[in-house]
């Protein structure tokens, strides 16, 4: 299951490695360095450094699991590509049952021994960025549409995980899985009708999440604020004006890290989750918050670049559904921070407090970088352009 292209060992994988896209490595590593310094800013008055060595664990944790899946190659990811789905599915059931935990009115974590917990959803969303590849590939790679058969077997693969998040219910989650699966049908080359079936699909999850009981009152409360944060003055409209109002202070150069008068007082609730992107606007500024949207920028970039200039139909797919994943993430994030859309409890990858985010968007890079490293392998230079 281990490589097989030129330079098999230790010492050739290091420089298969060596040759990886470094631009995304850096920005990701970089990122992940920035939200420590952020998560500890806005949790030391209350934790002390205890959120700051879990934030540097998790990243720990997340570079081990990207280098293992870097060792291995196209051929053993998408063997493996089933398992993976089938143990984010797993997962998604077990959250469900009385292991699973309830925060913030979603049952959507498992806790685990030692005070941490995983949240299942972010494994499914690994499993779909292999999953999906794996079944609209072949269509690629015979020079064809996908055929309705594999469209509708994608479909019946991507509706079980947002069925189950949404069950939770996350209505975020399964947003971005919606958006990951839609991100990989536009490139697997299906025609429009199927691509406006997928969209009717998730139009329709968020009709019903508004039509039905099945949102709880806390995450209604949350749609609620958005529309009128002066509906809930002492809850979630508390909580985003207050975001807002940090961002605004920060001003061009911001208050100074750890300087921050709200961050520092801890009036913002979760910030060190939800909200990290509120205490870069608010100690370091429209220049730091600018910063941070241009390093997330060039992760998305840096990997859809990658399945651009790749000619293997698995290596692109691969490389969209986690750049569709990123960037709707990163948008739904930043923009409940800004205000300008709901708030619906999504990390901001790598920045964010909390493991299994981080786990997974590593897990991603991972993925990301064992598809193409073949390719620049076989060049010395970058990935193999398509065939004109």
């Amino acid at each position: 299951m281990t490589s097989t292209v030129p330079g098999h060992g230790r010492r050739g994988f290091a420089r298969q490695l060596l040759r990886s896209d470094l631009v995304l490595l850096a920005a990701a590593l970089i990122a992940s360095g920035l939200g420590a310094v952020l998560v500890h800013s806005a949790t030391r008055a209350d934790a002390g450094s205890a959120y700051l060595v879990r934030h540097l664990l998790n990243l720990v944790i997340g570079l081990l699991i990207a280098l293992a899946i870097v060792r291995l190659d196209r051929a053993a990811l998408r063997a493996l590509a089933p398992f993976v789905y089938l143990a984010g599915v797993v997962g998604l059931v077990l959250v469900l049952t009385p292991l699973g935990s309830e925060i913030n009115g979603s049952r959507s974590w498992i806790q685990v021994p030692g005070g941490f917990s995983i949240q299942p959803s972010e494994m499914a969303k690994v499993g779909l960025c292999v999953a999906l590849p794996m079944l609209l590939a072949p269509a690629a790679e015979r020079r064809d549409r996908p055929r309705p058969r594999e469209i509708l077997l994608a479909g019946l693969v991507t509706a079980v995980p947002v069925l189950l998040v949404m069950a939770q219910p996350d209505l975020g989650s399964a947003l971005v899985l919606v958006a990951l699966a839609l991100g990989v049908l536009v490139v697997s080359g299906a025609s429009w009708p199927w691509l406006a079936g997928v969209l009717l699909a998730g139009v329709a999850a968020v009709v019903a999440a508004f039509t039905t009981p099945l949102l709880s009152a806390y995450q209604r409360d949350r749609l609620t604020a958005f529309l009128d944060p002066s509906a809930d003055p002492l809850g979630i409209g508390y909580q985003t004006q207050q975001v807002r109002r940090a961002i605004a202070d920060g001003g061009w150069g911001g208050q100074g890290l750890h300087a921050g008068d709200l961050t520092s007082s801890g009036a913002i609730p979760f910030q060190e989750t939800d909200f990290v992107f509120s205490v870069a606007g608010e100690e370091l500024g429209f220049v730091g918050a600018a910063f941070v949207v241009c390093l997330l920028g060039l992760v998305v970039a840096r990997i859809a670049l990658a399945g651009t200039r790749s000619d293997d139909p698995f290596v692109r797919l691969v490389c969209w559904a986690v750049a569709s994943w990123f960037a709707v993430q990163s948008v739904e994030n930043l923009g409940m921070n800004l205000g300008l859309l709901p708030v619906t409890g999504l990390p901001l990858p790598f920045l964010s407090y909390g493991g299994s985010s981080m786990f997974a968007c590593w897990a991603a890079v991972g993925l990301v970088v064992a598809v193409t490293r073949e390719e620049r392998s076989a060049t010395g230079r970058g990935p193999v352009r398509p065939r004109r």
